[in-house]
């Protein structure tokens, strides 16, 4: 009985992080403890030394700050799963972060942001998808969509039919779960009829087309173009913008899945919308990463030197 309130207690534990997030955890929890299996060190409990040397050898190994502080929070993680306090929690932890300062100080690099694909991108890798095909309407909608609704890959694939509603003014469409509400309590948002990309009439080309009354909008395709009953994968909306992108004249490697959500932002942005109202759709828990796009698109608004220089 111990045993069964034991496992379900540790099921709970891994069902709060994001799927993905935990194969990011276990694939990095995999290195280390072939890290610490070459050099006949235990991996758990970690001794904070050993993880601080661990950190560094990565950094000597080209490993981005980034990755490296993800593969410390899997470290940790991986422990609390464990019923272990994590190594950066224990006595000694100072020399882990020791030597995470000492490598973002070091290695530290601006990250380099994907291109953001604005209404003027998303209109030519819209006109540059020809036919009606399944890929090529299917394609049409889920760029539209994403855009449209600010949508991170994650929430596109996991989009239902039963959860969007066609009404006279759009979309409205019901996010069960995302990023930011990961307890699942939901929000709705609306998308615009449009009159530019419009993006109601491209899902309703798509989904009347696919023929299905519920489960996933959005699909994957056979290599032949057949319909199947299985949602996109994440990777699968990277690859479509990345492919459009290219078939538009765009360099596909500036370009990835979150670029539709940064379109949206970017051109709202431009075009003065409320930053409040920006959140409405991106569903951000911070102002901040908002503010960022509307400081790049005001960097020369009312400049303090515009009288004189």
């Amino acid at each position: 009985m111990l045993e069964q309130d034991v496992g379900a207690a540790r099921a709970y534990a891994e069902a709060s992080r994001a799927a993905a997030t935990r194969r990011a955890y276990q694939s990095d929890w995999t290195i280390f403890a072939a890290w610490c299996d070459a050099r006949q060190i235990e991996p758990r409990p970690a001794a904070p030394a050993a993880v601080a040397t661990f950190l560094a050898s990565e950094a000597a190994a080209g490993v981005k700050p980034s990755t490296i502080g993800r593969r410390l929070a899997a470290i940790g993680y991986m422990h609390r799963v464990a019923g272990l306090d994590p190594p950066q929690q224990c006595v000694g932890a100072q020399a882990i972060r020791d030597v995470l300062a000492g490598i973002r100080r070091t290695h530290g690099a601006r990250k380099a942001r994907k291109r953001a694909a604005d209404a003027d991108m998303l209109r030519d890798m819209l006109h540059g998808i020809d036919g009606d095909s399944p890929r090529s309407v299917r394609d049409r909608a889920l760029l539209a969509i994403g855009m449209a609704g600010a949508f991170r890959r994650s929430e596109l694939v996991a989009l239902r039919l039963e959860e969007v509603a066609m009404v006279p003014e759009g979309i409205r469409i019901l996010i069960g779960r995302s990023k930011t509400d990961q307890e699942g309590e939901g929000v709705t948002i609306a998308i615009p009829e449009g009159t530019r990309i419009r993006p109601k009439q491209l899902l309703l080309d798509w989904v009347r087309l696919a023929g299905f009354d519920e489960g996933p909008v959005f699909r994957k395709l056979t290599p032949q173009g057949r319909i199947t009953v299985k949602p996109m994968s994440d990777r699968g909306v990277a690859l479509v913008v990345k492919a459009r992108a290219a078939a538009a004249g765009y360099d596909p490697e500036e370009v990835a899945g979150h670029s539709l959500r940064a379109g949206f932002l970017t051109e709202a942005a431009r075009r003065g919308a409320n930053i409040f109202k920006m959140r409405e759709q991106s569903r951000h828990k911070s102002l901040e990463v908002l503010s960022d796009y509307v400081r790049n698109h005001e960097l020369f608004t009312d400049h303090a030197g515009e009288r004189f220089l």
